[in-house]
């Protein structure tokens, strides 16, 4: 294929250049921005007479045709042609003539480039929400059926204090929350049109810029034409999104791989979602779990490959900035086929509400519960503290726990004891007091669990 620049060099490009120069094999899957930006830019250059109306039109309509050849595919994209732009461009000239030379009046690779990676981190980003959404809506499910199932919540890995498994897993709802409200933070940042920005000085025809954008759905336009094409914070700033939520994915997925484990034995994953060994044949592995704790390295990686990539170049645009196109598209396939079949692996797997239940009677997490009773009663938070402390080294000695004291072995402690002890001990009893706005009762995890549906459907 023939270079737009062929006439001002002598020699023909060396082909390992070309293939290191080229883009098409990564940058093709923008093939609709690339070609929807070409109508507006074609749309707007015909409405402000910088080409005639029927110019315009035929363009326009010539481009939705290969947009619908290349769907159905009947027009398969040339691994040859160095990127999506170029290709798309010399098919349109192919097709009728002359007037596709028009289309790239008034316009650069640079700001053509610039738009088509926005208009796809647009769309990316709403693909993840959604996916999101029902992540979301899977926690809420799954939370809304153990409001009563009492676990010990942990700290350092060791049981803590008592909580239910709906508040415990409504912390990661929490955080996939939070990365939604970024997202759509991203998304309001993307959402500014560089098309018009030309090379890096814009361009001396009348072109109207936000007719161009208004056509492509953008909120406005980018305010300089140099930091139009050279700028790629947004694709940092969703690389970091698409970073956090891996991050909490990962989290989440320690927690199953450890909770599916015999040591803890709290749920089990359905079978769709594991898998065996080559040689032991007991064996069910939680895969799902690993693989998306070990992808989470991966995207940190393309989140520095693209700070790396920026931090050292020039304005305006470099041909550094290629490299961005494969990062952010491995962070996004990533985390996408991550949250996609994390959702299903919790929506399918089983909770064994008496595992909970036992392990949480284990670990003296209603310690502090005591400690409290005492100082109800009258007693300093210290003093109490002590007292608690040196009932939990009896009960290790003897191998029992609170519930199963004598009132005596109480009153060998502290006279302020009483037999409504017991029900200050009570894991369901301590779970409950905690009424606090933001705790694991019933009813602040209930409120929980609404806020979170709630959100679901303020952000669809």
């Amino acid at each position: 294929m023939a270079k737009m620049w062929d006439a001002r060099f002598k020699k023909t490009e060396n082909s390992r250049v070309n293939d290191f120069n080229s883009s098409i094999s990564f940058d093709s899957r923008m093939y609709r921005e690339d070609i929807e930006g070409s109508i507006a830019h074609a749309t707007m250059l015909g409405r402000c007479g910088i080409i005639t109306e029927e110019e315009s039109a035929k363009i326009t309509a010539e481009l939705r045709n290969i947009l619908r050849d290349i769907e159905s595919g009947a027009l398969p994209i040339d691994p040859e042609a160095e990127d999506i732009h170029m290709f798309v461009e010399e098919v349109l000239t192919n097709r009728i003539g002359d007037t596709g030379k028009r289309l790239h009046t008034a316009r650069s690779r640079n700001d053509q480039v610039a738009l088509d990676i926005r208009m796809y981190t647009k769309n990316q980003i709403k693909e993840v929400r959604a996916l999101l959404a029902r992540l979301l809506s899977t926690i809420a499910d799954i939370a809304a059926g153990h409001t009563e199932s009492v676990m010990a919540g942990y700290t350092h890995l060791q049981r803590a204090q008592p909580v239910t498994y709906a508040h415990y897993i409504l912390a990661y709802a929490q955080m996939f929350v939070r990365d939604d409200m970024r997202l759509s933070q991203t998304y309001q940042r993307t959402n500014y049109s560089p098309l018009g920005s030309g090379a890096l000085a814009s361009t001396t025809y009348p072109i109207d810029r936000h007719m161009a954008a208004e056509l492509l759905g953008f909120d406005g336009v980018t305010e300089n034409s140099i930091d139009g094409v050279s700028d790629r914070d947004f694709l940092c700033e969703f690389a970091f999104d698409l970073s956090l939520i891996m991050t909490h994915l990962s989290r989440f997925s320690e927690e199953i791989i450890l909770w599916c484990s015999t040591e803890f034995g709290f749920i089990e994953l359905d079978d769709a979602f594991s898998t065996g060994s080559s040689i032991m044949p007991q064996k069910k592995n939680p895969d799902i779990a690993e693989l998306v704790r070990g992808k989470t390295g991966r995207v940190y990686g393309d989140l520095v490959t693209l700070l790396t990539m920026l931090k050292g170049i020039p304005l305006a645009y470099n041909k550094d900035m290629q490299e961005d196109k494969e990062a952010i598209f491995d962070a996004i396939d990533n985390v996408k086929l991550c949250i996609e079949l994390f959702t299903s692996m919790i929506a399918t797997m089983t909770v064994k509400t008496e595992k909970l239940r036992a392990a949480a009677s284990k670990g003296f997490i209603n310690a502090t519960d005591c400690a409290d009773y005492l100082t109800k009663k009258g007693m300093p938070f210290r003093d109490a503290y002590k007292v608690s402390g040196k009932l939990v080294a009896y009960c290790i000695d003897r191998g029992t726990d609170f519930e199963s004291l004598s009132m005596e072995e109480y009153k060998s402690f502290s006279e302020m004891f009483e037999d409504d002890v017991y029900e200050a001990v009570n894991l369901e009893n301590c779970v409950n007091c905690r009424l606090v706005y933001g705790g694991p009762s019933v009813k602040s995890t209930e409120r929980q669990i609404e806020l979170v549906k709630k959100y679901i459907e303020s952000v669809k």
